[in-house]
């Protein structure tokens, strides 16, 4: 029982940090790609140039309009759930984010789906439409897919843990006559 109930609790603190650590990568990194660039510090944008060049990351170097709609639903739909979820988690034990979660997640790895298949699969030559942006060998693509990666994998164990732990179980709760 007190190994479960820790090994619940450490995994709701891992996915209260990672809820904590989007907040800013999502406000100070990603939404540059779909917000005026006058709301950034010319810092922020030399930092998103530095990443997008030496990981060579051609949905940030100039982001295809699929990419950027996936951008903006991050903006409507996961930014405001992330201190929700940031609170939910690091208090632990809050039934209540279960649908929540489970619709995030299920989300976010949809999106994560085509973002992956276009690092891994995609033809970046000049002739391609990113202009000859993106990452030429394996093992730049590998490195890329491994900054991506955590965004599908956290969320497949959050809709696990949603789904499989016995706390987070919806019950039906039954009017007595």
């Amino acid at each position: 029982m007190m190994g479960t109930l820790c090994a619940r609790r450490g995994l709701e603190w891992l996915l209260g940090l990672y809820f904590l650590s989007h907040i800013p990568i999502t406000l100070l990194l990603d939404l540059q790609a779909v917000l005026p660039r006058e709301l950034y510090p010319i810092e922020l944008r030399n930092l998103l140039k530095w990443y997008a060049k030496e990981f060579k990351d051609p949905l940030l170097q100039d982001p295809p309009t699929w990419f950027k709609s996936f951008l903006l639903c991050e903006l409507v739909f996961q930014l405001p759930f992330f201190p929700v979820a940031t609170y939910a988690f690091f208090k632990g034990g809050c039934k209540w984010i279960r649908v929540p979660a489970i619709a995030y997640s299920v989300h976010t790895m949809t999106t994560l789906i085509p973002i992956l298949s276009t690092l891994l699969l995609e033809d970046f030559s000049k002739a391609s439409g990113f202009k000859g942006q993106g990452p030429k060998t394996l093992q730049e693509r590998l490195t890329l897919i491994s900054v991506y990666s955590p965004y599908f994998l956290i969320p497949l164990m959050l809709l696990l843990f949603m789904l499989r732990s016995p706390y987070y179980k919806y019950e039906e709760k039954r009017k007595k006559k």
